[in-house]
Parts: structure tokens; sequence; C-alpha cells
């Protein structure tokens, strides 16, 4: 099938795989991004405390991060920072997975960012870093979540230089043989791969 047709059928089937990189690239970023938030607001002064001591002495000033009064929450933070990087690496049902565990993880962050907030920490209290513990949480929640609704349909990593399967049909019809890339082909695929094209593409 030739002509606007077959424009048609190739436009077609490539839109739902530009899709599915969108909202691959979209949930990566989703959780990147709040876990390194939730991360870096638990390491800074949540609260500090003065407490008094004998004349003239001046009073000692104790702070305290988010790290200090809940050591599992950068924990978690860091572990969502892996699974964004686990997204990428994996496919199908595995994504998934992955994507439920970061969901997870975000609400845990998230439930602890919220406590930060509310809590009557002893001295003076800082809300803002709790506040975008919470915002961190949330972000990391929802890409886990996008992950855990759509991942299976997304690519893998490194999708778009696969070859075809043995058997698959060739350019005239034939069979479209697998195999290793060798002698001046060789050169010839670095190229192409130097000028952001497919190499394995008829």
């Amino acid at each position: 099938m030739t002509g606007p047709a077959a424009d048609r059928v190739t436009s077609g089937a490539a839109a739902p795989a530009a899709q599915g990189r969108r909202e691959l690239t979209y949930a990566v970023l989703l959780c990147l991004a709040g876990a390194g938030l939730a991360l870096w607001a638990s390491t800074r002064t949540w609260s500090v405390e003065l407490a008094a001591r004998p004349a003239p002495l001046p009073p000692v000033r104790a702070a305290r991060t988010g790290a200090e009064l809940l050591p599992w929450l950068p924990a978690l933070a860091v572990v969502g920072l892996a699974g964004g990087g686990a997204v990428l690496a994996t496919r199908g049902v595995p994504r998934r997975l992955v994507g439920v565990l970061l969901l997870a993880l975000g609400v845990a962050v998230a439930v602890g960012g919220g406590y930060g907030v509310v809590a009557g920490f002893d001295g003076a209290v800082s809300r803002q870093w709790p506040a975008l513990c919470l915002v961190g949480g949330l972000l990391a929640a929802l890409g886990g979540g996008l992950t855990t609704l759509r991942g299976a349909r997304w690519p893998g990593m490194g999708a778009r230089y696969e070859r075809p399967a043995r058997g698959a049909a060739g350019p005239a019809g034939g069979e479209a043989t697998a195999g290793p890339v060798t002698g001046r082909r060789t050169t010839e695929a670095w190229d192409a791969l130097d000028r952001g094209e497919d190499p394995t593409a008829d």
C-alpha cells in the first residue's frame, strides 16, 4: 500500500508511540523532581530550639533538620530517585510494579511533609521546608500513579534502535534476518547514529 493511504497508516501507528514517549518523559521528570525536592527539603532546618544557660553565657542554639526529626524521610526520597531511573530501565508489567512502589513512596513522603507542617516541634519551627517536602511527595506520587496506569504501554529504553525479529517481513516482502552488523555495515551504522538516524530502519 502506497500513497496517501500508506502515509495515514504510518502516522496513525506512530502517534501512540510518540504519546507513550511523552508520557514516559513526564512520569520520569515528575518522579525525579518530586523525590529530589523532598530530599533537599528534608536536609533544611525544620526547627530551632534555644536552651538557656546561666548569665552571662548566651543560650545554646540547637537546630534540627527534617532528616534528624524524621530519619526515614530522606531514605524514601533516595529510593524515589532510584525508582525514577527504574521506570526508564523497565517495561511492561515490571514497570507498572515500579509505578506502584513510587506511588506508595510518594504518598509516604507527602505524609511526612504534612506531619512536619502541623507538628509541634520544640522551639521555633519553620513550616516552609516541610511544605516543600509535601509538594515533592505529591509530585513523585503523581509520576508513580501515571506509571501504574499507563506504563505498560510505553516503549522501553533504547526501543528505537531495536532490530526487527527474525521472520518479520523485509522491504521486498521477504524474510528479514536479525544478526550482528559487521564489516562495512558497522561503520555505516555508526555514521547513521552520529546523524541521529536509525541504522536498523529499512
